[in-house]
């Protein structure tokens, strides 16, 4: 996985592209929800930049993730901690675990790896 500098547009942008795919797939009510709230420009990120950051973040889960049985590409929890730990400054944390809960509940169905990975990023930041 690349690295970002902390707390750079681009490391919050890589937790919510990590939001976006923890189910397997980005459903349309995940991508309303990052235009209704305004999430892209609220970490401090364009539209181009924000897809130049899931681009790679795909780019990288392909070469990096463990794929499960049913095909699905999942991160293991060290490689998540390691990415997590770009966000240091508590308050975008804070920014990223409510934009995380959003997404994630934009379907209004809460799967295993995204509640995993919200579960995950409040215990690493102790929220």
């Amino acid at each position: 996985m690349r690295h970002y500098t902390t707390d750079s547009p681009e490391a919050l942008g890589r937790a919510v592209a990590i939001a976006l795919m923890a189910d397997g797939a980005i459903d349309s009510g995940e991508m309303k929800t990052l235009e209704r709230q305004g999430i892209i420009n609220r970490i401090g990120l364009d539209s181009g930049r924000f897809a130049k950051v899931f681009s790679d973040y795909c780019e990288d889960l392909l070469i990096s993730a463990n794929r499960l049985p049913n095909g699905q590409l999942e991160l293991d929890s060290r490689t998540i901690s390691l990415l997590l730990d770009e966000i240091r400054d508590p308050v975008l944390q804070r920014k990223i675990v409510r934009a995380i809960l959003d997404i994630v509940n934009a379907d209004r169905c809460l799967t295993g790896g995204e509640a995993g990975f919200v579960a995950q990023a409040l215990r690493h930041w102790d929220i």
